[in-house]
């Protein structure tokens, strides 16, 4: 069987748009100005700075408004519970599936949140696993990527794969 890995976001899930309904409704509940929306997104880059400095950074702007836990929430959970998975994308990897590859999602980020966007996409259900960069010891965005770790992650014996999730 041929095998297919994909990134998870900003390609399977737009991950910018959840993170910026997210950011959005933050500016909103705290009547911080909705305009601040593009230095926000400019700020996190796609998630790639580094959440302690986007936090600081949205400190710094905004002092205590928002306190630092909605701060911390949206960082932690608020693309990861907006994300959804566009019917395209269900359609294109249930095509793939029947004609007999396997997918696998290759990300980087938190396991708990990688792994919530897996699971409140339904993409659990479509792929035959994943591998999340924390969870096989990478921090961050690492330079070396995990993508080199999917095929044999997902392909060992559950007993030495216990960092790849299955379905």
């Amino acid at each position: 069987m041929p095998l297919l890995m994909l990134d998870l976001d900003n390609t399977l899930v737009d991950r910018d748009a959840a993170f910026r309904a997210a950011a959005t409704a933050l500016l909103a509940e705290h009547a911080l100005p909705e305009t601040d929306i593009e230095w926000l997104m400019a700020l996190d880059a796609s998630g790639y700075t580094p959440k302690p400095a986007v936090a600081e950074a949205m400190a710094d702007r905004y002092g205590a408004a928002p306190p630092v836990s909605a701060i911390r929430t949206l960082l932690d959970r608020g693309a990861a519970d907006r994300v959804v998975l566009a019917e395209t994308t269900r359609e294109a990897l249930t095509t793939t599936l029947a004609n007999g590859w396997t997918c696998v999602i290759v990300t980087n980020g938190r396991v708990v949140q990688q792994e919530s966007k897996i699971r409140n996409t339904g993409l659990d259900r479509l792929v035959q696993g994943w591998v999340i960069s924390e969870g096989i010891g990478c921090r961050g965005h690492p330079r070396r990527r995990p993508g080199g770790r999917g095929g044999p992650r997902c392909c060992r014996a559950p007993r030495t794969a216990r960092r790849t999730r299955r379905r």
